[in-house]
């Protein structure tokens, strides 16, 4: 694809070089030498070639915030994207985190090997091979192994999906033949990896009867419900976020939870909320949990701030920079905890908070939720 296709595409020849997308992104305040609106601008005159094979191509955290407040429209985290695939194509690649141990794994997945990582699910609860509702479970088992050492319990998140979902009298589905779901392979402009492990997952989840999928991870459900729709057409089955599942569980009554979390305060994860639209469900639960001990963060919902680093590459000192505040944001609403939606958050926060002198917990909500429940 032409640059100019991928800037036809996103509209970006529509922008009015107004600033607001430099001005809004979390990189640019931390980075100056980069600029959102310095690369559309590159690929308007023209300089394809040096715009591909810059290194601050990489850095952009493709958290939306610049296209939530772009006056034109412009879709700038897919032209990165689609600029990225373009670049991968150059033999250019970002510089990818943990000596790029998850994109090893996530290109492992494409090669048929066979994988043993649903036995914690057994010992969770009731877990079935086929039936109406698959419970994605994404690369959690792979986070409990890498990121154990930060103090982030990744499969006690999962354990307690399974848990949940029983006691609503759902037997999930979870399959050791699952996959990535190839959501950092596609941004970080791997599309033929993300492709196979697109089809290999509809295969599997086709062949156990499922009529919906639930997923806990906000970039599973976000890929699964936009990019393999894109990419694959009509799925055959329904996506939903565990969260807007739970919600109806407790509007029904089969869900029924405590008030007594202590005081709380939640971060928006980029692909849960400016990119699905999806802020009330996370808080409605937290407001039933905490009631007027849930404490809101200066900069939340559509204007709430990335954790820092996105697809496991170019983490920087300005990523720890933009964690690091977002840490001492969340400190200054006065709240014990601050509350995750994101398997990759809690992982990217945690890290920055063990350096830190802060009295403070991080949570997932799946595990706050889980210990309010009556």
């Amino acid at each position: 694809m032409k640059i100019e296709d991928a800037a036809q595409l996103t509209q970006s020849y529509y922008c009015l070089d107004c600033g607001v997308c430099t001005g809004s992104c979390p990189v640019s305040r931390v980075l100056p030498s980069f600029s959102p609106r310095l690369i559309v601008e590159k690929a308007l005159l023209g300089l394809g070639d040096e715009l591909l094979r810059d290194s601050e191509l990489w850095s952009c955290l493709t958290c939306s915030r610049c296209f939530e407040r772009c006056p034109s429209s412009i879709n700038f985290p897919e032209f990165m994207r689609l600029l990225r695939e373009e670049a991968t194509k150059l033999g250019t690649q970002p510089i990818y985190s943990h000596h790029g141990m998850l994109q090893t794994i996530m290109e492992l997945q494409t090669q048929g090997i066979n994988q043993k990582k649903s036995e914690w699910a057994k010992e969770a609860g009731k877990v079935a091979k086929k039936g109406d509702t698959f419970f994605f479970v994404g690369c959690m088992p792979y986070f409990q192994v890498i990121f154990r050492d930060i103090g982030v319990d990744s499969l006690s998140v999962s354990k307690n999906i399974i848990k949940i979902l029983n006691g609503a009298g759902i037997k999930p589905v979870v399959s050791d033949d699952e996959h990535c779901c190839g959501h950092d392979m596609l941004w970080n402009g791997q599309v033929e990896l993300f492709k196979k492990l697109a089809a290999h997952n509809l295969e599997v989840i086709r062949k156990s009867g499922a009529k919906r999928v639930v997923f806990n991870c906000p970039e599973g459900y976000y890929t699964f419900k936009h990019n393999y729709t894109e990419h694959c057409g009509d799925l055959g089955f329904e996506v939903i976020h565990f969260y807007d599942l739970v919600g109806q569980m407790l509007e029904e009554g089969s869900l029924t939870v405590e008030n007594g979390a202590g005081s709380l305060t939640y971060h928006d994860p980029c692909r849960l909320g400016r990119m699905a639209k999806i802020y009330d469900g996370p808080r409605d639960i937290l407001r039933r949990i905490a009631a007027d001990q849930f404490l809101e963060m200066e900069r939340n919902r559509e204007n709430a701030v990335c954790c820092g680093t996105s697809g496991w590459a170019n983490c920087s000192s300005g990523s720890k920079q933009i964690q690091v505040e977002r840490l001492l944001e969340a400190k200054a609403t006065g709240a014990q905890t601050l509350v995750t939606a994101c398997p990759k958050c809690q992982i990217h926060l945690n890290c920055a908070l063990n350096n830190l002198e802060l009295d403070f917990k991080i949570k997932d909500l799946t595990s706050v939720l889980a210990e309010a429940i009556k």
